[in-house]
């Protein structure tokens, strides 16, 4: 059986930019795993378009509080990682 396919960094950074912008003083290409979404330049209603384009592309149902749950860019990775391995 073939290992589940992943969420990455990089998805999610092309998911930020394209669903919220890109504040020009954060270089969201460096190490931003545990740096806080505030702290990148995103707000709840930049998360919450984010995630919500997650879900339909990813076909992953995510938790209704998932926005204020994931603080962090490796937050959000481990819950859409977990909703797809629960998937298949």
């Amino acid at each position: 059986m073939a290992p589940f396919p992943t969420f990455t960094t990089k998805q999610l950074v092309d998911l930020l930019r394209e669903c919220a912008g890109e504040d020009e003083a954060v270089d969201l290409d460096g190490d931003i795993l545990d740096l806080a979404f505030t702290d990148l330049g995103y707000d709840s209603l930049a998360l919450f378009n984010t995630v919500s384009r997650i879900e339909r592309d990813y076909a992953v149902e995510l938790p209704e509080d998932v926005v204020g749950e994931a603080g962090t860019p490796r937050q959000l990775l481990d819950l859409v990682n977990a909703g797809i391995a629960e998937r298949v």
